[in-house]
């Protein structure tokens, strides 16, 4: 009976529209985030450095309020103020601070506990917190008779190299966010494709194997949608497109069907059964992103382009340029070159 009270709820709330805050609004993702929650009816708060870029890039709606505001130096207090009135968040911020702080990090630790309180308000309560996150986070920790099993996974470009600990910095700052109290959902997905990928369905797993590519407006559908769903509270997931086929009418179903981050680990039959199914539905004719040099993409290696790489080879000399680039811009205070940077070692 509860649980039914609080769904009813959830979807009165919905009907008439939540407030939501977007950190990174500004960047791809953000931007379709904004567009989406807007096209539903809710209200957003977007959060950023430069309000300048915001009205650049952001449409206009009387439903959108921006507000200036640094994560890289905000106080918990600050990011009260900026999030009043916001029903929930979706954290779409990523990158370093000019002192080579994860924004990730510091965003899941001090500022997002500060702005919202933590409620013990039941499982039927939707998340407060969607943090976007990245498929691979969790696989440069796996020991080596894992990395082995699992080497479709394992032996990737973004996760041999793991350039300035990035992947690290995400999978600590999921955790701060499970210890924090607050109802929240991590979405990880795999290599974004803004050009030449389709939309299509969501597949959503879990055990951190999956690999392919994600149509960012998929993403972002995601991102809005689990805002509204109980199912998706307390969870992690990985998620791609799967391109030809037509998104489902509702997540719940799927959603329900996830194991709660509480019941983790996975058992390793389980991880194993899912990464054999995954491994079918990679890009390229190939099927094998061991195959991958860093920044190459499966229909360069299809196509003859590149040479494809030997699988455990060492890193190529393009490849370590790459990583220290992160590494150099990480620690030297360029933050607009994080991102870059980002955008292309995530394509994995």
């Amino acid at each position: 009976m509860l649980y039914s009270i609080l769904s009813l709820l959830a979807l009165l709330q919905l009907a008439s529209g939540l407030n939501v805050a977007v950190t990174g609004p500004t960047g791809r993702t953000g931007r379709m985030v904004v567009n989406k929650l807007l096209s539903e009816g809710h209200s957003v708060t977007a959060i950023m450095r430069n309000t300048t870029k915001a009205m650049e890039v952001l449409p206009a709606s009387e439903k959108l309020a921006c507000t200036t505001l640094d994560l890289a130096t905000a106080d918990g207090a600050a990011m009260r103020e900026a999030c009043a009135g916001s029903d929930a968040i979706i954290w779409a911020a990523t990158g370093f601070s000019d002192a080579g702080e994860s924004l990730d990090v510091r965003g899941m630790q001090t500022l997002l506990p500060a702005a919202f309180e933590a409620t013990d308000d039941g499982a039927a309560a939707p998340p407060k917190v969607v943090l976007l996150s990245s498929a691979g986070v969790t696989r440069p920790a796996w020991d080596e008779q894992k990395k082995e099993r699992l080497v479709g996974a394992a032996d990737i470009p973004i996760i041999r190299l793991n350039p300035g600990g990035i992947l690290g910095k995400k999978c600590e700052a999921e955790q701060h966010l499970r210890e924090s109290g607050l109802g929240y959902c991590v979405v990880r997905p795999t290599g974004l494709k803004f050009e030449g990928w389709p939309q299509g369905r969501p597949v959503l797993s879990q055990g951190d194997v999956a690999v392919g590519r994600t149509n960012p407006l998929d993403l972002a559908s995601v991102l809005v949608s689990v805002l509204n769903e109980p199912a998706a509270r307390g969870k992690t997931f990985e998620m791609f497109t799967l391109a030809g086929y037509p998104a489902p009418r509702e997540l719940a179903p799927v959603l329900e069907g996830l194991v709660p981050d509480a019941a983790m680990p996975l058992d390793e039959a389980a991880v194993d059964a899912t990464y054999a199914t995954l491994q079918q539905f990679l890009p390229g004719e190939e099927q094998d992103a061991t195959k991958l040099e860093m920044g190459r993409t499966y229909e360069q290696v299809d196509a003859g382009e590149v040479a494809a790489r030997e699988r455990g080879a060492a890193p190529t000399a393009r490849e370590m340029e790459m990583a220290s680039g992160v590494v150099e811009a990480t620690g030297g205070g360029k933050r607009q070159a994080v991102r870059g940077l980002f955008s292309r070692l995530l394509k994995k």
